[in-house]
């Protein structure tokens, strides 16, 4: 009996964020034949791109003495149809038994699982790509923390924080503007596309506070309903962007139906939309708060994306806990402090007495030491 085919390998994450560069690296280490091609490059809608790419790849395994070969396809999810197209072409060449391995690359996270849900169920295992950490921006170009806390997890930009203003022009150029125009308008029907990027300024400028539906209708210009500022704020959230932290209340239907804490999940969004330099937010003390807490909570998003824990904040009559995570049946709160305590933390001590957490964690302040929090494995803090 013929060895079972494995599971073709989805990796999925924001732009820029090194999914083709592990490719490239992949493909050089690689002795069998393999082929890449992209998507992203497509000027219009090409059903028959795909099936292309698959025969080439068919046809150079045909011509070598390779045992097995490799097709990798980049940003595939902009192909219509991709997931119906690639189903068929896998099972045909699992019949056959062809030693073809796939590696499917995509920057739109939330379309790329619609598709693999809807056709592709038993067939693929995902990696996910998140944003790059504090500890290894730190590794690769030696920022401090401080910076990372500004300048965020990009390494495309890395180099380029030195220098202000052309840092903030690539992020808004080649990240910001290129997610929302090629990612998200053109892949997904948004009757508001200007809503939709209003959404993700006010939300950018935001992160870290909550902000209810119906306060966000009243600060927009080209208002819409509540709605659908929850759907462009999903379709934000699966491209790596932006994304709305749900109230932690012990019940799904109130968690839905809360205000959410916007939270960018890099922080070089929030500081290129600012207006506000590096050494201005780092010598005011209270902008510096905002800055770390959001800088955590980004931290905290990428790590549930990768260890697949829930994550909420807690809000009561005026008291408040910064986070909650939720893994495998388990509470933990976090409280996120930039500076020594001077007070008590109500919130913490009614949440407590509400919902009786297995683990608290005080972070900055007196308490764990910021640098050292964002340098761990989740693994290590999860209760």
């Amino acid at each position: 009996m013929a060895e079972p085919r494995r599971f073709m390998q989805v990796m999925a994450g924001p732009r820029q964020v090194g999914k083709t560069t592990l490719a490239r690296q992949l493909m050089a280490s690689l002795s069998h034949v393999v082929h890449f091609a992209s998507a992203d490059a497509l000027a219009t809608e090409d059903r028959q791109w795909i099936r292309q790419q698959w025969e080439t790849a068919r046809f150079k395994l045909s011509q070598s003495n390779s045992e097995e070969g490799l097709l990798i396809l980049d940003e595939v999810q902009k192909v219509p149809g991709w997931s119906e197209v690639v189903k068929a072409l896998w099972d045909k060449d699992s019949a056959n038994q062809l030693p073809l391995k796939v590696i499917i690359l995509g920057s739109s996270p939330l379309l790329l699982q619609r598709g693999l849900t809807e056709s592709l169920a038993g067939r693929f295992e995902t990696i996910p790509v998140r944003h790059w950490s504090f500890k290894e921006m730190r590794d690769a170009f030696g920022m401090s923390l401080d910076e990372y806390v500004y300048f965020g997890g990009y390494p495309g930009a890395a180099d380029l924080r030195h220098d202000e203003e052309r840092w903030r022009n690539y992020i808004v150029d080649s990240l910001i503007e290129t997610t929302i125009s090629r990612d998200i308008l053109l892949m997904t029907q948004v009757n508001k596309p200007a809503l939709l990027r209003q959404l993700f300024f006010l939300g950018s400028n935001y992160s870290g506070q909550i902000l209810s539906y119906q306060k966000m209708v009243g600060q927009m210009q080209d208002a819409g309903n509540t709605t659908t500022l929850a759907h462009y704020l999903e379709l934000l959230s699966g491209a790596g962007m932006l994304c709305g932290i749900s109230k932690y209340a012990g019940q799904k239907v109130r968690q839905r139906g809360s205000s959410p804490k916007f939270q960018v999940m890099d922080m070089a969004l929030m500081s290129a939309l600012s207006n506000q330099y590096f050494e201005a937010v780092r010598s005011n003390p209270e902008l510096w708060g905002r800055w770390v807490e959001s800088a955590v909570g980004a931290y905290l998003i990428n790590s549930s994306i990768e260890h697949g824990f829930e994550l909420f904040y807690w809000r009561d009559r005026g008291r408040e806990v910064d986070f909650i995570v939720r893994y495998q049946g388990r509470l933990l709160a976090i409280e996120v402090k930039s500076h020594k305590r001077q007070t008590a933390l109500p919130g913490m001590d009614a949440f407590v007495k509400a919902f009786h957490p297995d683990k608290l964690l005080l972070v900055g302040g007196d308490g764990l030491d910021v640098e050292l929090f964002l340098s761990m494995d989740a693994k290590q803090w999860l209760p």
